[in-house]
């Protein structure tokens, strides 16, 4: 059978699948393996299937020589050299589409958590500080009837808009191409219109040089005092260091995070600030989608063994 290695172990019904349709090898370890230990690993297989949090460079691809394809196991591929791939004859495939319903439920947990004051209440009642009610006792800021701006209307945006409605909020959203479609009323402003005007701003664009630091002193600047951020995204869309003195000097009144800018490092104090909720980028994180996920790869890496082209590939450059 034809050699895959998988550079970390996902869902056990998955695992089993791909047992059953190739020679398998895996990091058995649960932790980001180092690039030298990666490429001794991996080195007969024919395809590659990385995690997010694998970078598959030059280098990794070059000791590879039977490499025939890189399966990336999420949305994202900013961590594979797709072009250097391209120029070898490689596949590169995601997991699009799949995630979506699941991220977008996770945005509006940390809207919740943040607004409300989730993490700092439970903390609070679990070290046995709660007396009984007291008018005062961890305000929060309200969400039904409030403005939700979404920058980046793809399909995680949209996703997270359409989750409004029943909330009576009004949606505004910045897209350089699309049209927000099926959310009632939605409107289609600047970026400083949605920073300025919005109560929740929730970030859904991918990583590009255009869209690093697209939110730092400037834009928090712009917002409420009383206004709340958001990022699923990408961490490096947010600059961090800004972030947290915006959230020091309550220039903000607080975030949700669940990706960070130098992941899986924070910025210095983030941590201390009690007005951010911060998740271990788990937007993805429900067990059937990190299984479907799976299974999406598995698809992918079939037709890579056969030599057809793969349902997702993203580099699609020889297959006619």
């Amino acid at each position: 059978m034809k050699k895959v290695f998988l550079t970390r172990k996902i869902p056990q019904v998955a695992l089993d699948e791909l047992n059953n349709i190739c020679d398998l090898s895996f990091n058995n370890e649960d932790r980001v393996m180092a690039k030298r230990e990666l490429i001794v690993a991996a080195k007969d297989c024919e395809v590659l299937f990385c995690l997010l949090n694998d970078t598959i460079d030059k280098e990794v691809i070059d000791n590879l020589p039977n490499l025939k394809g890189i399966v990336n196991y999420a949305v994202g591929y900013n961590n594979i050299d797709v072009e250097y791939a391209t120029s070898k004859n490689i596949a590169v495939t995601n997991t699009p589409g799949v995630l979506t319903e699941t991220t977008a439920d996770l945005a509006w947990a940390l809207i919740f958590s943040v607004a409300r004051r989730v993490v700092e209440a439970d903390t609070f009642t679990r070290a046995g500080k709660f007396v009984g009610w007291a008018p005062e006792l961890f305000l929060g800021g309200d969400i039904y009837g409030k403005t939700l701006g979404i920058i980046g209307s793809g399909r995680i945006g949209t996703a997270v808009a359409k989750r409004s409605v029943g909330f009576g909020m009004k949606v505004l959203y910045v897209s350089r191409t699309s049209v927000m479609e099926n959310v009632p009323g939605a409107t289609k402003v600047n970026l400083e219109t949605l920073l300025k005007e919005s109560d929740f701003i929730s970030l859904h664009v991918p990583l590009l040089p255009s869209t690093k630091h697209l939110i730092c002193a400037e834009q928090f600047n712009m917002m409420k005092p009383t206004a709340y951020l958001i990022n699923t995204s990408r961490g490096a869309v947010v600059n961090e260091e800004d972030l947290v003195k915006a959230l020091q000097n309550q220039t903000i009144a607080g975030a949700g995070l669940d990706v960070y800018e130098n992941e899986p490092k924070l910025a210095e104090d983030l941590a201390k600030q009690d007005n951010v909720v911060l998740l271990p980028h788990i937007g993805s994180g429900s067990l059937e989608t990190r299984t479907l996920m799976g299974f999406i790869c598995i698809n992918n890496i079939k037709a890579i063994l056969k030599g057809e082209k793969p349902p997702q590939v993203v580099n699609d450059f020889f297959y006619k």
